[in-house]
């Protein structure tokens, strides 16, 4: 038998992390390809350096997702909570969720996501720790929600988009923790 032979479980690993960091680089270069071809994208140096950013964040999260644990369950609560906190700054900051990006009440959004970093640092990133995290940012996103609509700066309704990342990744976590 080759001793050096890889478990396919590692083999397993390296595919998705390439196919992930591959997929990284293709959205980055994506802009860059459609300025070649129409006047609508428009990028300079900042809006690359922002997006790369952006992507070595979720990258470097999910990577330490792998790391903290080997439950499925745990992993994609994980998942969900990046994908989730991605597409809040994303949307945030380039169209705004409630009104346009200039709304003030934009802000804060920002501090559901200061609740699910400080909980999990606080949490330790356990998983019955991270299943509450993402219980009180939903919370947090329905609070949001009718703060907006008491306030009727704009339609609130954007405000829910969000939520059921949270619940999801919460609910991800509990069966993470369940499951031991």
């Amino acid at each position: 038998m080759n001793q050096n032979a890889k478990p396919a479980a590692a083999t397993s690993g390296v595919r998705w992390r390439v196919l992930g960091w591959g997929t990284a680089a293709v959205l980055l270069a994506a802009p860059l390809v459609a300025m070649r071809f129409t006047r609508e994208v428009n990028w300079d140096g900042a809006d690359f350096l922002f997006a790369g950013i952006m992507f070595a964040a979720i990258g470097g999260l999910l990577e330490l997702a792998v790391r903290l644990s080997r439950n499925r369950a745990y992993r994609a609560g994980f998942a969900v909570a990046v994908l989730g906190g991605f597409l809040t700054v994303w949307s945030n900051l380039a169209v705004g969720i409630v009104g346009n990006e200039d709304n003030p009440f934009n802000f804060w959004f920002f501090g559901v996501l200061a609740v699910g970093l400080v909980g999990a640092l606080i949490a330790r990133g356990r998983a019955g720790g991270m299943a509450l995290t993402m219980g009180i940012a939903s919370a947090a996103q329905v609070g949001l929600f009718a703060f907006a609509s008491a306030l009727q700066t704009a339609s609130a309704w954007p405000v829910l988009f969000f939520l059921p990342f949270w619940f999801a990744s919460a609910a991800l976590f509990a069966r993470a923790a369940q499951e031991g």
